[in-house]
């Protein structure tokens, strides 16, 4: 690790962490973690080690090439930030690629961390495409070690065998070391997971201050869900086939989340209105301004 400055003085952080490279549709959690860094200030103070845990032959810098002139050569590097929220509570924020390597070395260095500076609890944030409309608020689903955290947040409880997310292992770390950790994941319509969702964004961030108490404005990325769903509505509003798909996503999410087969009575999908439709629907959204 090297240490930017001097090591700061905070009083029970909590640890904010976000990985890119892992799940995030519509890049809800980069979005929202974006949106915590600017309201809250964040100052970088730990970098890790780059040549440690990224391998740049999968995640090449960025070269700034202006009229032949070589100006920068832009590397991505996992740091560690502090700041505060609205009402003064101190954080943490870990950010960056997910590493490629290593997961036992870093997971280890983060507790290290967590432990000198006395952090209190870990979240972190995820986006996974379901199939659920964008009419309608953006629902959250948990990860936990620990049934005690489960047992706090109302989040949707999934069951399911997935590969693992380097914040899965940083999980099991912080639970190992008996600090409370959860993960905090925000369904994204399918039929728009590759495109921006500042609703599933807004909705982590309401998310992290029901699981950890901590307040941020982002009032800018709270504005532009109403624009975001008003020009979703008028794309689907010119396509039957797609307004007729939301009709259907719409009904199965106000059937409720454990109402979604058919087995319990609740309406179902016709096999169109899944994949084949999402992808008409995405190829279209693709030809718009």
């Amino acid at each position: 690790m090297l240490w930017l400055g001097p090591t700061p003085e905070l009083h029970e952080p909590v640890l904010l962490v976000m990985l890119g490279g892992w799940i995030d549709a519509g890049g809800a959690a980069t979005a929202a973690i974006d949106a915590v860094a600017d309201d809250c200030e964040a100052t970088p103070f730990v970098e890790f080690d780059d040549d440690v845990y990224v391998d740049y032959r999968a995640r090449r810098p960025v070269m700034e090439l202006r009229e032949g002139l070589h100006s920068v050569l832009r590397w991505e590097r996992i740091t560690m930030s502090s700041g505060h929220d609205r009402t003064g509570r101190d954080l943490l924020i870990l950010r960056g690629p997910e590493p490629d390597m290593a997961w036992h070395r870093f997971t280890h260095e983060v507790g290290e961390l967590a432990a000198d500076f006395g952090v209190t609890s870990m979240a972190h944030l995820g986006a996974y495409p379901f199939a659920v409309p964008h009419t309608r608020p953006a629902r959250l689903s948990v990860s936990s070690p620990s049934q005690d955290v489960l047992a706090r947040v109302p989040f949707l409880r999934s069951t399911i065998d997935v590969p693992a997310g380097a914040a899965a292992a940083l999980e099991r770390e912080m639970h190992e070391r008996g600090i409370p950790a959860l993960g905090i994941w925000a369904q994204v319509p399918h039929y728009i997971s590759s495109m921006t969702y500042p609703s599933a964004s807004v909705a982590l961030l309401d998310g992290l201050r029901e699981a950890t108490g901590l307040v941020f404005d982002a009032s800018e990325l709270r504005a532009e869900v109403v624009d975001a769903g008003r020009r979703l509505d008028r794309l689907v509003a010119g396509n039957d086939e797609h307004a007729q798909m939301v009709g259907q996503l719409e009904q199965l999410y106000d059937a409720g989340p454990d109402q979604s087969d058919g087995s319990t009575g609740a309406p179902t999908l016709e096999m169109r209105s899944g994949d084949e439709i999402a992808a008409e629907f995405e190829e279209f959204l693709r030809d718009q301004d």
